[in-house]
């Protein structure tokens, strides 16, 4: 019961790894805050965690006047917030050449500005209490080149600079700023959106030659809510089976023959 008590905002929560990482935090004791644009989502999922204690809020990221509303709620039902972990978000996958200005502009909202707005409303209020965790939600596609990540890869490259920043001026105040950088993991969208080819071409990527699961990503996000990552500020914890640190493999039928 590593999180006992704390209140534990997910945005995006009411489903994939929001859902997965809120649940987490309820098997360590979180009283939960599940946001998420889709209101009746946020509250179907509040009602499968079994959290009497929690709270289901509607939010759209992109709006700092609905983020504010946000946490004024939170604050108002339970005086703090103690745990933020920013994880809503949309995908993309449009070749640069054929990006428009409003897929831009969207992507960019929801993915770089709104993880801002969130966490700078969350902030203003640990560091009157002078603690607090904030877990942002990047991806090794802002790390690493990408056809189609345009958008989607540029707004999550920019989430890892902005962590650094937050940590180092929110590092006095005791509040943790981190970052978990997902590799390919098996959501219902990548379950509906990654065909054969591509799935073949992730597996031979990864060096454990398999997808990550949302409950992976969720035990990252619970160690870097808990006490023992309490040194730790302005890092991104990769889950991603090794992507990010493989080079050149050989495996199985792959593999040349030596001479």
């Amino acid at each position: 019961m590593r999180l006992q008590g704390k209140i534990a905002l997910v945005t995006g929560g009411a489903r994939g790894i929001g859902l997965a990482i809120a649940k987490a935090f309820v098997a360590e004791g979180a009283i939960p805050v599940i946001a998420d644009i889709n209101e009746q989502g946020a509250g179907q999922a509040l009602d499968e965690l079994g959290a009497s204690d929690g709270l289901a809020l509607a939010v759209n990221v992109a709006e700092a006047a609905s983020v504010h509303g946000m946490v004024q709620a939170i604050v108002d039902r339970y005086g703090r917030v103690d745990i933020l972990v920013n994880n809503a978000g949309i995908g993309g996958n449009t070749p640069f050449l054929d990006i428009t200005p409003e897929e831009w502009n969207r992507t960019i909202s929801i993915n770089l500005t709104g993880a801002f707005f969130v966490a700078q409303a969350c902030a203003r209020e640990m560091v009157k209490h002078r603690s607090g965790k904030i877990i942002n939600i990047a991806s090794l596609s802002g790390q690493r080149g990408g056809h189609g990540r345009a958008a989607y890869g540029a707004a999550k490259a920019g989430l890892e600079l902005l962590t650094k920043v937050m940590a180092v001026e929110l590092a006095e105040s005791c509040i943790n700023v981190n970052n978990i950088a997902p590799g390919a993991i098996e959501t219902e969208m990548a379950k509906f959106a990654h065909d054969q080819a591509t799935r073949a071409a992730y597996n031979y990527l990864i060096p454990m030659t398999r997808y990550g699961t949302p409950e992976e990503i969720a035990d990252a996000a619970v160690f870097l809510s808990s006490d023992e990552s309490r040194y730790i500020h302005g890092h991104t914890l990769n889950v991603d089976g090794g992507f990010r640190a493989a080079g050149l493999m050989f495996r199985g039928d792959k593999a040349a023959p030596s001479s």
